[in-house]
């Protein structure tokens, strides 16, 4: 099992996609490099989503605190909460992202990908 703890907390997100690595990159900005940001086509990515996540982890972003996984919606709230107490910490990881082949700068995209996240939302307990 992954030590958790030295990465959290985490954002894991698709780096295959434009719009989530620029969601990604605006996370960071504002975090001031506290959270690890971790793309789910990464190596220590596909680790989190095989050890912890279940199979609708590539539906949504996740935010992960060490003991809880937030996905999609429930995700917002967590991360905003993280935000104004997470302590200072060298980053993990930087943006990463991966080529884009499904279209994801266009219009469309950035409304499947919103409506997605405002309907997608997941919280699993880490044991």
């Amino acid at each position: 099992m992954m030590d958790l703890q030295s990465l959290t907390p985490i954002v894991l997100y698709d780096n295959r996609c434009y719009l989530c690595t620029k969601f990604a990159s605006i996370v960071s900005l504002l975090a001031g490099g506290r959270f690890s940001l971790i793309g789910h086509y990464t190596n220590i990515g596909e680790k989190i989503r095989e050890q912890i996540l279940d199979s609708s982890a590539l539906e949504m972003f996740w935010f992960i605190d060490g003991k809880t996984a937030y996905g999609g919606r429930a995700a917002l709230a967590a991360l905003v909460r993280s935000l104004f107490s997470a302590k200072a910490r060298k980053p993990v990881n930087s943006v990463d992202f991966a080529a884009c082949d499904t279209g994801c700068k266009t219009v469309k995209a950035v409304f499947v990908r919103s409506a997605s996240l405002l309907t997608h939302s997941r919280k699993i307990t880490i044991q």
